[in-house]
C-alpha cells in the first residue's frame, strides 16, 4: 500500500508530522516498523517509538535495502517527476495518484490490487 503525504518544507518537523499522520490510522499490529533513509529530515525518528514503531535505517548507497520503497518512489515519480514544483501540486492531485497506485493489478499480488491485498489485512485483525 501507498501512502502519500505533501510536506512544505523537508525538514524533521514536516517529516515526522507526515509519517504520524500516515502512520497513526493503521491499527497498531499493522505498523510494527519502517526502514528510513539517512536524510537529516529523520532525525526525530524516535517519535515513532511513541506509537510502537521501530526505525531502521538502511545502510548508505544500499537501496536495495528499502526495496519496496524505492519502487513506490519510482511509481510516484512516474507521475511528478524530479524537479516537480510541489507548490502546485494540489493534496486533490496527490490523493488521485495514491488512489491510482493502489488500484492497479499487481503480478506479484497475484493481480490483485495493493488495496485489495491491504484490506485483506485489515479483515483479518
Amino acid at each position: 500500500m501507498i501512502k502519500i503525504k505533501k510536506v512544505n518544507h523537508i525538514n524533521g518537523e514536516e517529516t515526522i508530522k507526515a509519517q504520524l499522520a500516515i502512520f497513526l490510522p493503521l491499527p497498531p499490529s499493522l505498523r510494527k516498523s519502517t526502514t528510513l533513509d539517512n536524510g537529516f529530515e529523520q532525525f526525530q525518528h524516535v517519535k515513532l517509538k511513541t506509537i510502537g514503531m521501530a526505525t531502521y535505517f538502511a545502510d548508505p548507497y544500499c537501496s536495495q535495502q528499502r526495496g519496496g520503497n524505492e519502487n513506490a518512489n519510482l511509481w510516484i515519480r512516474y507521475y511528478f517527476p524530479k524537479k516537480t514544483d510541489f507548490s502546485k501540486v494540489t493534496d486533490e492531485e496527490i490523493k488521485d495518484v495514491e488512489w491510482e497506485l493502489n488500484n492497479r493489478p499487481r503480478k506479484r499480488l497475484e493481480y490483485k490490487t495493493p488495496q485489495e491485498v491491504f484490506n485483506g489485512y485489515l479483515v483479518r485483525l
